[in-house]
């Protein structure tokens, strides 16, 4: 139907303001705002028709009932919401009132027009609305995890205005034992610190197993520092409690939660979670990272290089613990959940890769290892043997009990470059 024809049946409704009126043919043109084309369809049926068509009062209108004229109020109202919060990204929703869908949709049957013709009410209002969101604050609309995102309700009149999480990546460096990755619960009263009226005798009331972690060390400060509300810690796989993470450290990503400041000094950041640990713990290369890098990091399947101090339950020759070091490198090692997680994992065989071994026999009692094994392989249990659980096992192959007494990560290795890519990395504008 021309243009022309569809603007006669629409205005012969009642009054239309031009904002609607153009909507309904938004998608025969492009560069002009709807209320643009629907004050050019007016004068053109004014000059075919030689009647007047005088311009309709927004308030008027009977369809949006004065809602397009609003955009710049809403837009205003979204940018004092965010007051003195630092974003570069944003998005607009907008719930109409039933009302008004109702009456858009007798519009378009007025007008001979499909349902899906033109544009919905409320996707105008999204964009005139961001449009000028943005011109107030210097923002870029987004619709893919943006930094603020406001949901207007037209009925309720009222506006939410949701801060999306801001993220932190890096590598940490764990050097004292000891220290769990993330914070520990106890699992008596679980993380309460009371049996009863009592204190818990197994976390002695603290309701924590450990009184430090890596997350506890580095979390609390970068929440701080973005004046979030909320800090959550994401580690690419973890080390064992008693073991250190050395080398080039542990990729993680520290998320905070409605953080009024993303524009930070990541450098002083570094420095300052460096003197907060004390030693305990050392981070570097933070950078401001996006919401991707998370899902990058816990699915990061490195392999990983350990060494290990073994003790003997018997004397050990050096040939025979080269010849066993030998079997195990490039084997392919079945282990059953172990013993020690067996209550937080579930109970399956998996198989895993040793891709180099080497030892160093310091008594016939004592021997360092070095394993570089596939992400996954339980290294205390290569050693040990695990009650039979892991085969083959060095223990297995020597005859001899074997435990391992000390652990350290030397490395988290494999493609990093999931990490260095740009994608996931970000700068921030700020807006106060």
């Amino acid at each position: 139907m021309d243009v022309l024809e569809v603007a006669a049946r629409a205005t012969a409704t009642g009054p239309v303001c031009d904002a609607c009126l153009g909507r309904l043919v938004a998608d025969r043109s492009f560069g002009l705002s709807n209320a643009e084309r629907g004050s050019a369809l007016r004068v053109s049926l004014a000059l075919r028709e030689d009647d007047d068509h005088e311009p309709v009062s927004t308030a008027d209108c009977w369809v949006c009932e004065g809602r397009c004229a609003e955009f710049d109020g809403w837009a205003e109202r979204a940018a004092e919401a965010v007051e003195g919060t630092e974003f570069s990204t944003y998005n607009v929703g907008t719930r109409p009132p039933p009302l008004i869908e109702e009456n858009e949709a007798l519009l378009r049957e007025e007008a001979g027009l499909d349902d899906d013709a033109g544009e919905p009410f409320k996707s105008e209002f999204n964009r005139e609305v961001g449009k000028r969101f943005g011109r107030l604050t210097g923002g870029e609309v987004s619709f893919d995890r943006p930094d603020v995102q406001f949901t207007i309700d037209l009925a309720e009149d009222a506006i939410d205005a949701k801060v999306n999480s801001a993220f932190v990546y890096g590598r940490y460096r764990k050097l004292e034992r000891d220290i769990p990755q993330t914070e520990w619960p106890c699992r008596e009263c679980k993380g309460s610190g009371r049996q009863g009226a009592d204190p818990c005798d197994h976390c002695g009331g603290s309701g924590y197993l450990y009184d430090d972690s890596v997350e506890e060390y580095t979390a609390p400060i970068v929440e701080d520092v973005m004046d979030g509300t909320e800090a959550t810690f994401h580690g690419a796989g973890r080390e064992d409690v008693d073991a250190l993470m050395l080398g080039t450290g542990r990729p993680f990503v520290i998320e905070v939660a409605e953080p009024r400041r993303r524009r930070v000094d990541t450098d002083r950041l570094e420095a300052d979670v460096n003197a907060f640990a004390e030693g305990a713990v050392e981070v570097e290369g933070l950078r401001l990272a996006t919401y991707d890098m998370v899902e990058r990091v816990k699915e990061h399947d490195a392999s990983k290089r350990y060494r290990a101090e073994v003790t003997f339950d018997g004397d050990v020759d050096g040939d025979d613990l080269s010849a066993a070091i030998d079997e195990l490198e490039g084997a392919t090692i079945e282990q059953y959940t172990p013993n020690r997680v067996d209550h937080r994992r579930a109970s399956l065989t998996r198989e895993r890769e040793v891709y180099e071994a080497t030892a160093e026999l310091a008594d016939p009692r004592h021997a360092t290892v070095e394993i570089h094994g596939a992400g996954g392989l339980y290294i205390k249990e290569l050693i040990s043997g695990d009650e039979g659980r892991t085969e083959p096992s060095l223990a297995g192959l020597l005859g001899v009990g074997a435990d391992v007494t000390a652990l350290d990560v030397l490395a988290v290795e494999g493609e990093d470059k999931p990490f260095e890519d740009g994608a996931f990395f970000r700068e921030s504008v700020t807006h106060d």
